[in-house]
């Protein structure tokens, strides 16, 4: 993975997520989405077999040992990038730790990332509710650009 970048004025450094990061990153995702109901276990195994992808970046700002922010990024060719497209599957920083320059350090991480795997754009998805991530992401540069639809299988 890459190497360990400090965000400046925070003692948090982002780094690459080894396996032994689940439970701090399932944490995370519990604040992210606290009303779904997460299979521990097989988010466990889903999680490690990405980590063993060619196309998968997962990021991890830690402070003290501790993960308390979390990225991941999978790259992928995009017929309507005519190239490589970088989309952000999840970021999420503790609560007790937001504004502070850490889920912007992530995203810069990951579009680092992304463009050095000769991604054209980035892209993610974020619901309707999530107002202050909106802002979040419009403040670091990304723009609205449609809708996301979806249905369970």
């Amino acid at each position: 993975m890459h190497p360990s970048h400090e965000v400046q004025g925070t003692g948090v450094s982002v780094r690459g997520c080894r396996a032994e990061d689940f439970r701090d990153i399932l944490n995370l995702l519990r604040q992210l989405w606290p009303d779904l109901e997460l299979d521990d276990t097989a988010m466990e195994v889903v999680f490690e077999e990405c980590l063993r992808g060619d196309d998968y970046y997962a990021l991890c700002a830690v402070r003290g040992g501790t993960v308390i922010g979390f990225c991941d990024l999978t790259v992928r060719p995009s017929l309507w990038q005519s190239g490589k497209l970088a989309y952000l599957d999840d970021l999420v920083v503790d609560g007790a730790f937001r504004r502070r320059g850490i889920g912007a350090a992530l995203l810069e991480r990951a579009a680092e990332i992304a463009a050095a795997q000769g991604c054209r754009h980035i892209a993610l998805d974020s619901f309707f509710h999530r107002e202050d991530a909106h802002r979040f992401y419009e403040e670091h540069g990304m723009r609205r650009l449609g809708f996301i639809f979806g249905r369970d299988l």
